[in-house]
This record gives C-alpha cells, sequence and structure tokens, in this order.
C-alpha cells in the first residue's frame, strides 16, 4: 500500500497589514489628486493655455529685471543713449526724453506692477473673504452690519476714494509704491466679499454642516474644515480676475500721480510720456510700449480667470 508523504506544517506570518493613513495625509492626497485633475482640464483649454504662456512670459521678464543693470535706467549717467530715438537695432523700442532705452523701462516695470497686482489683490483678498465669510455664516446683526459697510464701498465712486486715501496715507508714514497697493487693496474688496457671502449661504445649509454642529464643532472647525474649502474655487477664480483690475488700477494711479514719482511702473512711463506729449512730437513708441504690455497682461489674467471659473463651475462645465 502506498503511503503519502504530508509536509511538515510550519508557521507563516501573515501579511503586514496596510499602514493607516493620518486625516492630514488623507487631505494632502486628495489635494494633490484635486490638482492634477486641475491642471488636466486647464491644459485642454486653449484659452487658458494662451493666458498663461503670456503670464509666464512676463513673469520670467520680471524675474530677469531682478538680475539686470540697473546703471541703464540713471538719467545723470552721460553714456545714456539718444534723446527720443526711434526703434532701431540697438534700442528695439526707442528711447524716452531721458536716453534711458524704453525695453529697459518695460523689463524693469514688470516687476513693480506685477508686484503692486499681485499684492494688492491680495490684501483684497483676505478683506473680501473674512467679510463675506463671517457675514454669510453669522448672519443676522453681523450680516446686516458688515453687508451695510459693503454696501457703502460699492456705491461709493472709486475713482474719489482712492484720490482721498492717496492723499492720506501718506501722512501717516505709508509713502512710495505701498500707497498704491493699500489704496487699491482697500477699494477693491467689496466685490469679493458680496460673492463670497452669496457662496457661504449656499454652503452652510447643507447636511454636513448641520452634522458637524450635532456632533459639537465649533464655528471656527466648522468654517476652517468645511465652510471654506468649498468657497476656495469660488476665492480662487475671482482673485485671478482681481489681479488684472489692480493692474488696471495701478496704472490709472500712476497717471494721476497718485504714486510714487521715482518708481519705475508701467503707468509711470505712460504718464513721463503723456506729460512729454510723446504722440505730439512723433515719439509714439514711448506710449505704445508700456500700454501694450499692460493690455497683455490684464489679458493673461483674464482669460486664465475664465478658464479657471469655467473648470470650477460645474453649470459652466455642462455647457460644453
Amino acid at each position: 500500500m502506498k503511503t503519502e508523504t504530508v509536509a511538515p506544517v510550519t508557521d507563516v506570518a501573515p501579511p503586514p497589514l496596510p499602514k493607516k493613513l493620518s486625516p492630514g495625509r488623507i487631505r494632502w492626497a486628495r489635494r494633490r489628486r484635486a490638482l492634477v485633475r486641475f491642471w488636466a482640464q486647464f491644459r485642454t483649454n486653449k484659452m487658458g493655455l494662451a493666458g498663461l504662456v503670456i503670464l509666464l512670459f512676463f513673469v520670467a521678464m520680471a524675474i530677469f529685471s531682478i538680475f539686470a543693470n540697473k546703471a541703464r535706467l540713471d538719467p545723470t549717467i552721460t553714456t545714456s543713449g539718444p534723446v527720443l530715438a526711434g526703434p532701431s537695432v540697438a534700442y528695439p523700442l526707442g528711447t524716452d526724453r531721458d536716453g534711458i532705452s524704453v525695453l529697459s523701462l518695460i523689463v524693469e516695470g514688470s516687476r513693480t506692477s506685477l508686484a503692486v497686482g499681485l499684492i494688492a489683490s491680495l490684501i483684497s483678498m483676505l478683506l473680501g473673504s473674512a467679510v463675506g465669510i463671517w457675514a454669510g455664516y453669522k448672519g443676522a446683526l453681523s450680516d446686516s452690519v458688515l453687508m451695510r459697510v459693503t454696501d457703502f464701498f460699492l456705491v461709493l465712486p472709486w475713482l474719489a476714494l482712492a484720490i482721498v486715501l492717496g492723499s492720506v496715507l501718506p501722512g501717516w508714514g505709508i509713502k512710495g509704491i505701498w500707497v498704491i497697493i493699500i489704496v487699491i487693496g482697500i477699494t477693491s474688496w467689496a466685490g469679493t466679499a458680496r460673492l463670497v457671502r452669496a457662496q457661504v449661504l449656499s454652503v452652510k445649509e447643507r447636511t454636513y454642516i448641520e452634522r458637524s454642529r450635532a456632533l459639537g464643532g465649533s464655528d471656527w472647525h466648522v468654517v476652517s474644515r468645511h465652510v471654506l474649502p468649498n468657497v476656495m474655487p469660488v476665492i480662487f477664480s475671482n482673485t485671478i480676475l482681481t489681479i488684472a483690475i489692480a493692474i488696471l488700477s495701478e496704472s490709472a494711479l500712476e497717471f494721476l500721480g497718485l504714486g510714487d514719482p521715482f518708481a519705475v511702473t508701467w503707468g509711470n512711463t505712460i504718464d513721463l510720456a503723456f506729460d512729454a506729449s510723446a504722440y505730439a512730437i512723433g515719439a509714439w513708441w514711448w506710449l505704445l510700449a508700456p500700454s501694450i504690455c499692460i493690455v497683455l497682461v490684464v489679458l493673461a489674467f483674464t482669460l486664465c480667470g475664465f478658464a479657471c471659473d469655467e473648470i470650477i463651475n460645474p453649470r459652466l462645465r455642462a455647457r460644453q
């Protein structure tokens, strides 16, 4: 009779259990996946890509201006170029009345103009988001008071308020380009506050907000963990559009003489060209070059803003 051999039983270690992820890692993983999905949709949007290419060009120009030779911008140097010379190989965008290359002014002004637009938009976004979230979430008396203040800033003429602030702020020790930044930030937050408040009123009535409150979540927990992440896409897309408005506002205020006369910005370059009657004397390049840069940057931010809005807003995605 044939006998079968039985293999001895050995202890086999079970496979290791998957490592439990912390809530923080789970949140960051979700955010990374959301960014990947956002970029996958953004790169298919031709309008957004066109705006991004233009914007990256000016950002590279602003970075280059940090390391550029600032001596070319000093009108006291005797090695300056010819006065009011037209575009040529040596001076692709011509020169101004001091013999300074307009191209050098454009490159240097890109850094200041973009910085003004970004910082002023950041101030506007922070103020508008804080007011909108607090008014929409708390409601009742807080909503009424904050919205009346917001309405005041909305109906008040922007230019008049900007002129008053531009005259008052230097007396408080705020000088230079920071006057323009603070003026734009203070005068442009009301629209963001209205938009964010409307979104918060919709979000706070959802089921998971009520569940969080029932479980004992504080106002700070509910706002920071539930309300803010849901309104952040609206804040992000609105901020991109606000940057374009801030750059236009900076040019307008510089043109009115409310900015720093020693700062090299696109708006200040236009102001100097207008004072010198550049178009009347035939120096059209001095006035045209910074104007085209402002138009292109505003167009780039607007295209990127509309593209982001189409990706974030489900109603706009459904129409495509």
